[in-house]
């Protein structure tokens, strides 16, 4: 089933794609890890896709700078991106997580809750806001975060780990 689900990906799509409501179903009943890794990078390639080739062409250019740690190269891209399609929820998560990366805490959240606010299942954008938190010192928001996250998302591992580190901090805090 999961190899029709990738051989079935079109050129171009993105968060409005049909397929992912039955993606997300699957993701929740995913009897392992494994199972919801494949389901996670389907949804990941269909959340990447647009049918505008200029979105295509700055997401690529975007994702390079970003592997190149070149941050504001990737940052121009990014807003670029949104600019033209400000409905492209990945555009604002990429931009998000670029703003993150140079420390820009309170722009990462304010395109976390953009990216939410079109892909409210994006659990990328949940658990990206739960680094935030933690790197702002706010332990509450950032499991709330993360425990979101988990809920569209069981078996999402950086997730669980860091929900785990926060509730075994926050009890010890409490003893």
């Amino acid at each position: 089933m999961l190899f029709s689900l990738f051989a079935a990906l079109p050129a171009a799509a993105d968060q409005n794609d049909a397929r992912l409501d039955g993606l997300f179903s699957s993701l929740l009943q995913a009897p392992g890890a494994a199972e919801a890794q494949a389901l996670e990078g389907a949804i990941w390639s269909i959340w990447g896709q647009s049918d505008d080739g200029a979105v295509r062409a700055l997401m690529q250019d975007g994702v390079a700078a970003m592997s190149r740690r070149d941050y504001r190269r990737a940052l121009a891209k990014f807003e670029q991106m949104v600019a033209i399609a400000p409905d492209f929820a990945e555009g604002w998560n990429k931009r998000a997580t670029v703003h993150y990366l140079m420390g820009n805490f309170e722009q990462s959240l304010a395109d976390v809750a953009k990216t939410l606010s079109l892909e409210p299942r994006h659990f990328g954008a949940l658990s990206g806001r739960g680094l935030i938190y933690v790197a702002l010192e706010d332990e509450k928001r950032a499991l709330e975060a993360f425990e979101e996250a988990l809920a569209i998302h069981p078996h999402l591992a950086s997730a669980a780990v860091n929900a785990a580190a926060l509730r075994k901090r926050i009890r010890e805090r409490e003893i």
